[in-house]
């Protein structure tokens, strides 16, 4: 253990980080998820269905950051 006070400690020594597959496979899939949200919403859930569609760019974009970053 570290004796070190927790904000001090490197995210390194967590061994925790995700490498870009196991990202890009979790956003996939909180797409997947958000998509059925969205498409189980009425018509009078216009504000959530605009915060849905928002968080679905935001998550498509990180997830084609990740394969554009892959490919170089």
């Amino acid at each position: 253990m570290s004796r070190r006070p927790e904000s001090e400690r490197s995210d390194w020594t967590d061994l925790d980080l995700l490498t870009r597959d196991e990202a890009h496979g979790r956003l996939l899939a909180e797409i997947a998820e958000t998509d059925v949200r969205l498409a189980e919403l009425g018509a009078d859930d216009e504000a959530e269905r605009e915060l849905l569609r928002t968080r679905l760019r935001a998550l498509r974009e990180a997830a084609a950051e990740l394969t554009d970053h892959s490919a170089k």
